[in-house]
């Protein structure tokens, strides 16, 4: 069973600086392979010593300070510059205010701002949130125990997904430390969960607890598309962005990207991660370089569920599935045949429920209209996507060559 996550509270990215006064930003990253030697520590009863109470450790502590001692060179202190040029969210909001209102924000200088990352291989990829470096004209990182700093730049970009690659210039070979990747599976809601990263600027701080949910979705990336991630309650802040999220063989299970704040722009353990899963399908591509794509239908949609009994049965639409309200010119969906409904003889009055209803995705039911782009942006650009269509109380299979398509406006 789903349990789609309702945002009644405010949740953000957890970058440190925005446009209303702060000074930080935040970015992070993480991958490897291999594992952390295990060893456990006895814990001691009875009458000790000061000396020895003092240095007695459970076997759950002993793993946490072997797991930050093995992992901590691995992650990346990220520091990023931007001096507002025309494609900045700065430039943007500026733009936009001066079309909706007629004026202007006055011109700023540089914003800085801060984030976290970690080593993926030994080549010295670093992987990080790709909010914590997107518009950044300078990216500067340091290392653990390291004042010294290093240029580095993007080397791609997976924005639907919030990632991004970066590489730094003149790192020694010695100074790169990758940490290994996990996987999903095996993983259990209760295990250990150990964040590392810059929260408030705080270069390699740690944080700990457990996995509170492996069926979470949230809206990810610039998209907005729910996917699904790791729900934590380790400490995550904003400065925490793109750290590696870690198991207790302190494999990178994933990477950090949001948290649910409350209204009070801080961590209130509910904080989220993007999968190693994830993770390690768009790595290569990544790696490749330029910004991973992914497709769009092109097509604007109203969860069947959001209608009343009584406006379903008047426009004879079933139990469940997406009601294609517009399918835009030239988009994949109006070159594989759907049909959107037709606008409302009454202007500014709900369009008319004569569209084609989409009641299944490769075979599989839509409990949840927010199933539909879920199953595109999981698809790579060339495949194909197979809809189960309904149109006037007929069922039909269309199948869509899925392609990058830039949409006029919201949809699908």
């Amino acid at each position: 069973m789903k349990k789609n996550l309702s945002l009644l509270a405010l949740t953000g990215t957890l970058a440190l600086g925005t446009f209303v006064g702060f000074e930080l930003s935040e970015r992070t990253s993480a991958q490897v392979t291999g594992s952390l030697p295990t060893t456990s520590a006895p814990v001691t009863s009875g009458t000790a010593s000061t000396t020895d109470t003092a240095r007695a450790r459970t076997q759950s502590e002993t793993n946490t300070v072997q797991v930050v001692k093995a992992r901590q060179d691995g992650v990346v202190y990220i520091e990023v510059t931007d001096r507002g040029g025309d494609s900045s969210p700065q430039a943007q909001l500026r733009r936009d205010l001066q079309e909706r209102f007629g004026f202007e924000l006055p011109q700023q200088g540089p914003q800085e701002s801060a984030g976290s990352g970690f080593f993926v291989n030994a080549q010295g990829d670093i992987l990080t949130n790709n909010h914590v470096v997107e518009g950044a004209d300078e990216i500067t990182i340091r290392l653990h125990g390291s004042n010294q700093t290093y240029t580095a730049k993007v080397v791609g970009r997976a924005p639907d997904f919030d990632l991004a690659l970066i590489r730094a210039e003149g790192l020694p070979r010695e100074a790169i430390r990758p940490i290994p990747l996990g996987q999903m599976e095996g993983l259990e809601v209760g295990l250990k969960a150990i964040a590392l990263g810059a929260p408030f600027g705080l270069d390699f701080s740690v944080s700990e607890g457990i996995i509170s949910s492996l069926e979470r979705t949230v809206p990810v990336g610039a998209k907005g598309v729910e996917q699904n991630v790791i729900q934590t309650d380790a400490a995550i802040n904003p400065g925490n962005s793109g750290g590696p999220l870690l198991d207790s063989a302190g494999q990178v299970i994933g990477v950090n990207t949001q948290i649910l704040t409350g209204g009070i722009g801080q961590s209130a353990g509910v904080g989220f991660a993007v999968p190693v899963d994830t993770v390690r399908r768009l790595l290569p591509q990544l790696q490749r370089g330029g910004e991973v794509q992914t497709p769009t239908l092109g097509l604007g949609f109203r969860d069947v569920a959001s209608f009343t009994a009584e406006e379903r049965e008047q426009a004879g639409l079933p139990e469940q599935g997406a009601v294609v309200l517009q399918v835009y010119p030239g988009s994949p969906a109006e070159r594989a045949g759907l049909r959107g409904s037709s606008a409302s003889a009454v202007q500014g009055g709900d369009p008319v429920l004569d569209g084609d209803v989409i009641v299944a995705v490769d075979g599989q039911p839509l409990e949840d209209a927010a199933d539909l782009p879920r199953a595109v942006i999981g698809k790579q650009i060339g495949n194909t996507l197979r809809l189960t269509v309904e149109r006037g109380g007929q069922q039909r299979e269309v199948t869509v060559p899925l392609q990058a398509f830039a949409l006029p406006e919201s949809g699908e």
